[in-house]
């Protein structure tokens, strides 16, 4: 833990200086380049963070197998590695990107018309380059299944909310929400960029669970010893099949889009109705959520088949559902076994 924090600090500071030198640069074109915008400032230090954070996270989740607690990952299958490591960088490089340019658009709406000189635009970039060294090595090299869960969740709401906000259709949810995919631009890019590139993360996320499962089994706190592999698969399934939504968005293949999207949500009622028989150990706490998550979907259901809910509606609160059952399936499985 610490060996990790002084080497972020380290490489935060060295790429801090490097930012600098570049952004100096950068900002001594003329006319300076504005904040925000095309050919902006903002927009070269997104793309330089995306570079800087891919390289940053390609080698720190590399070599963390070898750190204390992340053995295990050295007994991986060499494509499960390749599948995770990619996995890894693309997403962390995406949010890096999103998050980056989100920062830069708002510091051009309160600086309206300010352009970005040399000295601006030196600390701008150093502290593009420190922070984002110093937020994603700790995230990679110290990687969880639970950090993985929080990676996943912030990954596909930016992507989706961006998709959102930048589409060339603003009335699009009056039709369905892989709508957004559909119009072959920046926009669908990013929406079905998400979806692939989530998808590859499941079924990381998968692995970690695996892992987390057969510990507890070990231990006593699981009693199903078929446990890790049925979760695990039907996480895999669905990272196939998100992956498969944006593959192959809704214009393009009509069946491939449903079947996937369908497929997707019947894994996850699989997992929710299995829960019982298969993870015998968890909380009776966690079985009573997942009682409401059912509940839940089952309800946005039959609103949609009796026309009280819009198609848009059904697939975002499905959407929601689904991740936010993850996010209480991880928090659960991480305190299985913990004194009270």
């Amino acid at each position: 833990m610490l060996r990790v924090e002084s080497q972020a600090i380290y490489l935060a500071l060295t790429l801090g200086a490097v930012g600098a030198i570049v952004g100096f640069f950068v900002a001594r074109q003329d006319p300076h380049p504005p904040l925000a915008g095309p050919g902006s400032f903002g927009l070269f230090a997104a793309w330089s963070a995306t570079v800087v954070v891919a390289l940053i996270s390609a080698v720190g989740y590399w070599r963390s197998r070898g750190r204390p607690g992340q053995e295990w990952k050295l007994e991986l299958a060499p494509w499960t590695v390749v599948v995770n490591t990619l996995s890894v960088v693309i997403t962390h490089a995406a949010l890096a990107f999103l998050a980056t340019y989100a920062v830069y658009l708002l510091l051009a709406q309160a600086l309206i018309g300010l352009p970005v000189a040399g000295f601006l635009g030196a600390v701008l970039m150093a502290l593009t380059f420190g922070l984002a060294a110093y937020v994603v090595f700790p995230s990679v090299a110290r990687m969880t299944t639970q950090r993985a869960a929080t990676l996943l969740m912030a990954f596909v709401f930016m992507g989706a909310l961006t998709s959102a906000i930048t589409t060339s259709d603003p009335v699009w949810w009056t039709e369905h929400f892989s709508q957004l995919g559909t119009y072959n631009d920046v926009s669908s890019w990013i929406f079905n960029g998400t979806l692939i590139a989530g998808g590859l993360l499941v079924t990381t996320f998968a692995v970690y669970i695996s892992h987390d499962m057969h510990v507890l089994l070990a231990a006593g706190k699981l009693s199903d010893k078929s446990s890790p592999r049925m979760v695990s698969g039907l996480f895999v399934a669905m990272g196939a099949m998100l992956a498969g939504v944006g593959l192959f968005p809704v214009d393009v293949s009509f069946w491939i889009h449903t079947l996937s999207a369908s497929g997707m949500a019947i894994a996850y009622i699989v997992l929710l109705v299995r829960g019982r028989r298969h993870l015998g150990g968890m909380p009776a706490t966690y079985f009573v959520a997942v009682s409401g998550f059912l509940a839940a979907t089952v309800v946005a259901i039959v609103l949609y088949l009796t026309s009280n809910l819009s198609l848009t509606g059904l697939e975002i609160t499905v959407f929601a559902l689904i991740f936010g059952w993850i996010t209480v399936f991880i928090r659960f499985l991480g305190v299985v076994g913990e004194s009270e």
